[in-house]
């Protein structure tokens, strides 16, 4: 396939654009209008986009565009990591094997230095309702989410390791996102705690910056457990809705890790405070028991807890990373999340069981 799908700006979605995609499609197919529905720009550019043609009904009208972030702070954040690139090839490679629910890709397109695009079905056109970072789930879509984690945990269970085509998902690119996020640990903790106001108990300031200092050894700790595919990201703004039954949207950060941090990175951002913690014990027993179903003999209910309760420093940090930088999430999202994260990890007393 030699055709050229980059997109760099809304201009550039013309029908002759999308009429090399729908030819990759439907054969025969004739584009005759494209209309922009929607532009958000954030850690990438997202336009959500009507495509008139006279094709199958199977062929969606309604799609999903995501290229490079027309934000020069997010787009500088992003390019080093190539984080796009990552979801585009996960999209072509992958996708196909997961056991939950996503988006359909259309095209995608990664160039070294170019960028990359993708081109998704828009969920919206099979009634699906797309989620939003500040949601607060309740306990029985909190439950669904969960049942969908565990069996996407345990379906790549012992298989990352050993099969090669897993390992592009740890090669350098990887390495090199994550030592970013340790040299810039300090600096982006700093300017977040200044930025959170009175969202982060005063309690927790010099544990998140001791962790932010020793977050190389933080981080070595959190990738030891039992290795499987894992989503990176799963907040209530990349769930989508359908028929009561949740997806799962953004897999930009998708890596090879442990899949409890998925479980603590959801609770913490996706549950208020107070239904977390009288439910979340539930929750995890729920995970575990799909995990034993499916043949996990990795945990028992005390050494989940130990890595659940670990895990949930990231989701701190990844909040306020986020606020530090500005202009990924929309801001009152991104306050919410910071206040359900920080109770969290105050809730399980997190940094003690870290080796900072």
């Amino acid at each position: 396939m030699n055709e050229n799908f980059l997109v760099r700006h809304p201009k550039n979605l013309t029908i002759n654009w999308a009429q090399r995609i729908v030819d990759n499609q439907a054969n025969g197919t004739k584009v005759s209008k494209v209309d922009i529905d929607s532009i958000d720009i954030g850690t990438t550019t997202r336009v959500r986009v009507i495509v008139d043609h006279d094709g199958p009904k199977t062929l969606p009208k309604r799609w999903f565009v995501k290229f490079p972030s027309m934000a020069c702070r997010a787009r500088l954040i992003t390019a080093l990591p190539r984080l796009l690139h990552t979801e585009v090839r996960f999209y072509q490679e992958i996708a196909h094997l997961i056991p939950v629910n996503r988006p359909t890709a259309l095209a995608g397109q990664s160039k070294f230095g170019q960028g990359a695009t993708l081109v998704l079905s828009d969920i919206t056109e099979s009634g699906a309702i797309p989620g939003h970072p500040g949601d607060a789930l309740s306990v029985s879509q909190a439950a669904m989410v969960i049942e969908q984690l565990a069996h996407f945990h345990a379906f790549f269970d012992n298989k990352v390791d050993c099969d090669p085509s897993f390992r592009w998902l740890a090669a350098s690119v990887r390495r090199l996102e994550d030592n970013l996020g340790t040299i810039l640990a300090v600096p982006l903790m700093k300017r977040g705690l200044q930025l959170a106001t009175n969202l982060v108990p005063a309690s927790l300031f010099e544990p998140i910056m001791q962790y932010s200092r020793c977050r190389k050894q933080a981080m070595n700790f959190l990738s030891a457990g039992a290795q499987t595919l894992i989503h990176h990201d799963c907040h209530p703004g990349n769930l989508f809705w359908n028929q009561s039954q949740p997806g799962f949207l953004d897999w930009q950060l998708v890596r090879i890790g442990e899949g409890i941090s998925d479980v603590s990175y959801f609770l913490a951002t996706a549950l208020d405070p107070e239904i977390r913690r009288q439910h979340e014990h539930r929750l995890l027993d729920t995970y575990l028991q799909i995990l034993i179903e499916k043949g996990n003999t990795t945990f028992n209910k005390d050494s989940l807890l130990l890595r659940y309760r670990a895990h949930l420093a990231y989701a701190l940090e990844a909040m306020m990373v986020t606020l530090a930088v500005g202009g990924l999430m929309p801001l009152e999202s991104n306050l919410e999340l910071i206040r359900r994260t920080a109770q969290a990890v105050e809730d399980h007393d997190v940094f003690s069981v870290l080796p900072i």
